[in-house]
């Protein structure tokens, strides 16, 4: 019974803040702004692929396939107690991810700037996990950093923009975003299901059914279109 009331309120949680999520357009001017940071490209691949914060802290290049355009989130990273723990994804299952052209050019982008990052370092460098996204030493970036540089970079842009400011979010929203759009774009739920790494299509059901009656709502327009009448 517990169990049930906690996955009940992680839902409706989930279901609030997915409410508030940002527009496609929202997002593309954060990204936009963001871009100077070395850490852009995380926050495009999280936006782009919908993948937890740990899960992209945990990939390594390894796991990258370019040529094949996609990648598998084999596990998840964090810290407790000061401590960096590397453990299974949530549902406990790795799965591969495809990736647009738009997304392996920035991932081409980031393997450079390591690339020179350890160069310019030379003997000090510190990477020794193959990991994607690193600081300028090497090292795995730690979670606090991208969870805590989020709201600092929507800050900075409303005041350089007050007429037209970026609601609050958190890096999590991200995730929030590409399933949002996924759905009203018509892909099917157990798609981004999948995507997302939920254990079972009912969660993502559950979590976005606003959305997902928002697109129904045209479903009647949509296949009178396709008939022809």
């Amino acid at each position: 019974m517990a169990c049930w009331i906690l996955d009940r309120y992680m839902v409706m949680k989930a279901a609030h803040l997915v409410n508030a999520v940002w527009t496609k357009d929202q997002l593309k001017v954060f990204l936009r702004y963001a871009r100077e940071h070395r850490l852009w490209t995380f926050l495009h691949v999280a936006a782009y692929t919908g993948a937890r914060r740990g899960e992209l802290l945990h990939l390594r290049w390894s796991d990258v396939d370019l040529d094949g355009k996609q990648f598998v989130i084999a596990g998840s990273a964090s810290f407790v107690d000061g401590e960096r723990i590397e453990g299974t994804t949530k549902s406990g299952r790795k799965r591969t991810v495809s990736l647009d052209d738009g997304t392996i050019r920035v991932l081409r982008d980031q393997h450079k700037m390591q690339a020179a990052d350890k160069l310019q370092v030379g003997p000090e460098w510190r990477g020794g996990g193959d990991y994607v996204f690193t600081t300028v030493w090497g090292e795995p970036v730690h979670p606090d950093t991208v969870s805590s540089l989020f709201p600092i970079l929507i800050k900075r842009y409303n005041k350089a923009h007050p007429d037209a400011p970026l609601p609050h979010a958190r890096l999590h929203d991200l995730r929030h975003v590409h399933a949002t759009t996924l759905l009203l774009a018509g892909v099917p739920v157990h798609v981004v299901a999948a995507r997302l790494g939920h254990a079972d299509p009912s969660i993502t059901l559950r979590v976005y059914a606003h959305v997902i009656r928002s697109a129904e709502a045209s479903a009647a327009e949509i296949f009178a279109q396709a008939i022809g009448e």
